[in-house]
């Protein structure tokens, strides 16, 4: 289950965005394991507070996920490095990022990517093409047929997946034409309503 911050972030009084950014990615991204150079350069250059209402600016910066109101939430950071370091970027990958809002983890892949396409989760992102890399602002409960339309044939998909409860992070590629995904760690995802198991009836 994602657990919201409500406190304000942990930087000192009166630092600035800046100052909050760079603590992220000390105390909440590098002690974790997320070390790549470019995937740090890139949320050091993406302002997290711009992607949060007015009123959430002061937790930007926390170390757990954001409500953004309507059910939307922005994960962790480090879930997002999570995502990251699994997905392997590439300046000549074309990147989907599926999501509510999904805004935030686009602006990272486009530090990484060359061209990043956004669309909502709810949105009509099974006509998107074919694509080198799809990343999920989410957790998936149900794997959707069509996802696999818009991975390309050697490209791989970087998603959180729901197993009994719990959200994990999940990487999969394209097996004859059908998804295969790794389960490799837990991480702190939002399940995604687009995506939530139908109720399945017995008699």
């Amino acid at each position: 289950m994602t657990v919201v911050e409500e406190r304000a972030n942990a930087a000192e009084p009166g630092a600035d965005a800046g100052t909050a950014r760079r603590a992220m990615i000390d105390s909440q991204l590098r002690v974790s394991g997320i070390n790549d150079a470019a995937i740090l350069a890139a949320f050091l250059a993406v302002p997290r507070e711009d992607f949060v209402p007015e009123a959430r600016r002061a937790v930007a910066y926390a170390d757990r996920a954001v409500a953004l109101g309507d059910g939307a939430v922005l994960s962790p950071a480090l879930t997002y490095g999570q995502m990251l370091i699994a997905a392997e970027p590439t300046s000549a990958d074309s990147v989907l990022v599926i999501g509510n809002p999904g805004g935030y983890l686009a602006a990272l892949a486009a530090k990484l990517a060359d061209k990043v396409t956004l669309m909502a989760a709810s949105g009509d992102w099974a006509k998107a093409g074919e694509h080198a890399l799809v990343l999920v602002d989410g957790a998936i409960e149900e794997l959707p047929t069509a996802l696999a339309d818009v991975v390309a044939a050697d490209g791989r998909i970087v998603t959180g997946v729901v197993e009994r409860g719990v959200t994990r992070l999940a990487l999969g590629r394209k097996v004859a034409g059908q998804l295969v995904l790794s389960v490799l760690s837990e991480a702190d995802f939002a399940p995604l309503a687009a995506f939530i198991a139908r109720p399945k009836w017995s008699f």
